[in-house]
């Protein structure tokens, strides 16, 4: 059993945690290597499985990660998480299907490509701050946060980037500053850990890149069980889901669920490697 563990060229030996995959699988007698995924000297036929982890360029190059996906579909190498699932999950207006599954998201305004971009139409009047983000993208990409009262400023900003680019308006929750996001992963489906990340003050990003503060928490179970419901929309195997989202007073409010190429925090929790190493034993046995 070969398998090629996909990272991108900023991390050719993929990070620190997701290395320690590669000596785990070795104890199952399978092979696994990092495997750069826009590496055009690759065959890929020489692997039985993909699995996306460090892609994290894809969304700096859209086009090309998409004919690549397309390529593997056409050779039909198995990846995990499935192809179709990963071609769904880049492009963050899935959110419009999970709220139409009855999935409670963060009130958001999708928006399909323009060369007539106009917020203030847009923006519901009683929101006071918003987040715009491009629906192709991932670590705040393109991502800002402005008070209503700028919008005619941002309009001007994100005019050229609405002709290439579907977007998504959000309404922006100050609880995200105090209460943090959480995130709940999944293995196999089966819940794993939690992560709460906090921006710094005066951020809203709660990436470490920007200086966020990550903590191992214990969700209760009502919170773990309407996780598991978002996560149980998908009727493919998932290898991993990360759902993220703010909580607050017990509600959770669905930010995104990651099936690409989300931090799984193993450094945070305990076992947490080996759940997911056991879950891709699960899936290609």
């Amino acid at each position: 059993m070969k398998i090629a563990i996909l990272t991108c060229k900023k991390l050719p030996d993929l990070n620190p945690e997701d290395q320690k995959i590669i000596p785990a699988l070795a104890k199952y007698n399978i092979e696994a290597k990092a495997v750069i995924w826009s590496d055009k000297t690759i065959n890929w036929s020489d692997f039985d499985y993909l699995i996306f982890r460090n892609t994290w360029d894809y969304f700096e190059k859209e086009t090309e990660f998409n004919i690549w996906l397309n390529q593997i579909e056409k050779l039909g190498i198995k990846t995990l998480d499935p192809i179709e699932v990963i071609k769904q999950n880049i492009h963050k207006f899935y959110l419009r299907e999970m709220e139409k599954q009855r999935v409670l998201i963060l009130p958001t305004v999708f928006i399909d490509k323009t060369d007539n971009l106009n917020l203030a139409e847009l923006i519901p009047s009683h929101w006071e701050k918003a987040v715009i983000k491009p629906a192709f993208s991932a670590g705040s990409y393109l991502t800002e946060v402005f008070e209503v009262l700028h919008t005619q400023e941002i309009n001007e900003k994100y005019k050229g980037i609405a002709s290439e680019k579907e977007l998504l308006l959000q309404e922006f929750m100050p609880q995200i500053q105090t209460l943090g996001e959480t995130s709940f992963i999944f293995f196999n489906k089966k819940f794993s850990h939690a992560v709460n990340k906090k921006p710094v003050d005066g951020d809203f990003r709660v990436q470490s890149l920007f200086g966020g503060k990550y903590n191992l928490v214990q969700p209760s179970q009502e919170l773990i069980e309407k996780a598991q419901k978002i996560v149980h929309t998908f009727p493919e195997n998932l290898l991993y889901a990360r759902v993220d989202g703010i909580v607050i007073n017990d509600v959770l409010y669905l930010m995104e669920i990651e099936c690409i190429e989300p931090d799984l925090y193993f450094n945070l929790s305990e076992g947490s490697l080996e759940r997911f190493v056991a879950a891709i034993v699960e899936l290609i046995s």
